[in-house]
């Protein structure tokens, strides 16, 4: 632990506070520019105490000083723990707008189904370093593998389908989470223990250059199990109407979409993963019990700096200080002006 200045300059402006008691006493001046001055000068003049000047130079001594911004800091050293490297790939296809679900009696759309799936893997996974990709069309990394939970759950929180072009390629999705995971594993020099994929999308590929067959092999290449998460069931189902400048609106119409859980399950059991279904009570749980069995990373968090602000500790003695020196009762003056007044009645 040790103190710093964020702004040392400040410090500078205590050279006025000896200038204008040098000022006043060599030049005589009848104010300093601070509120009822003159009047502590006159004070001063017919033998008053000094303390009100001593108060509002103190007061002025503190205020700059907290200007200066002094801060505390601590230093955190490096913490060892144990967890997972996960990457969270999350379909934004059109096809996730599909209303086959129902939460407390209202229909809800795949993506707001798998939502507290997500937020469950941020909020319940605290010693696990987690990423997100998101694809529809193409691929993109959304957030790379970050203890910082609270940033990533905000970064959840503007997910929402339309942000990329229409399509859903599954292959690319997962092709973009392996590449991160493997990028991380360079940059740190580590091994690629306690690296998976959760893989959440309805499964009915249909755009980019990965089949999911090609990024199958690729996971498994790199000895990275991945875990699918299906949504949504085959059939029929409504679907939001867009109006011509995209919004949706109220009306709904009928579509046929389709959960390819068959690719879902080949991907799990050819990687190490396993499958399970959004709609399924518990599969959170299941989902967490598979990944706890798989061996964890040993982490070695960077060591960082916590800042205390400590201006407040001198500023409002400050603001103190100087209303004292204002308020400071003028007795002997008033005392002075009264035997004044009873000589000039006694001369009468």
């Amino acid at each position: 632990m040790h103190y710093i200045l964020q702004s040392p300059a400040w410090l500078l402006a205590l050279l006025l506070i000896p200038a204008v008691w040098l000022a006043r006493r060599w030049r005589r001046l009848d104010a300093w520019v601070v509120p009822f001055a003159a009047a502590w000068h006159r004070r001063v003049a017919v033998g008053f105490s000094r303390w009100p000047v001593v108060w509002v130079s103190l007061g002025a001594a503190l205020l700059i000083t907290g200007l200066a911004r002094p801060q505390r800091v601590d230093a955190r050293k490096t913490v060892q723990g144990e967890g997972y490297d996960i990457m969270l790939a999350v379909d934004l296809s059109p096809s996730m707008l599909a209303e086959d679900f129902e939460r407390e009696g209202a229909r809800i759309n795949r993506l707001e189904t798998i939502a507290p799936v997500i937020k469950a893997f941020i909020n319940e996974r605290r010693n696990d370093r987690i990423g997100i990709t998101v694809f529809a069309g193409r691929a993109y990394t959304l957030a790379p593998l970050t203890f910082n939970h609270a940033w990533l759950a905000r970064q959840v929180e503007r997910l929402h389908t339309g942000l990329i072009e229409d399509g859903t390629a599954i292959g690319d999705g997962l092709g973009v989470a392996l590449s991160r995971l493997e990028q991380r594993a360079r940059t740190q020099g580590e091994k690629r223990k306690g690296a998976l994929v959760i893989l959440l999308t309805e499964g009915a590929n249909n755009r980019g250059v990965l089949t999911p067959e090609q990024a199958t092999e690729l996971a498994k290449a790199r000895e990275i199990p991945v875990y699918t998460i299906g949504v949504g069931r085959t059939g029929m189902v409504l679907m939001p109407v867009f109006d011509r400048e995209g919004n949706p609106t109220t009306r709904r119409h009928r579509r046929r979409v389709e959960l390819d859980e068959e690719t879902l399950r080949k991907i799990a059991k050819q990687t190490g993963g396993q499958y399970f279904h959004a709609g399924e009570t518990g599969t959170v749980e299941a989902a967490f019990r598979a990944i706890d069995q798989a061996e964890k990373i040993e982490f070695k968090t960077q060591s960082f700096l916590t800042t205390t602000e400590l201006f407040p500790w001198l500023v409002w003695p400050g603001v103190a200080a100087v209303a004292l020196g204002a308020l400071w009762p003028g007795r002997r003056e008033r005392t002075e002006k009264i035997r004044g007044s009873q000589e000039g009645f006694s001369a009468k």
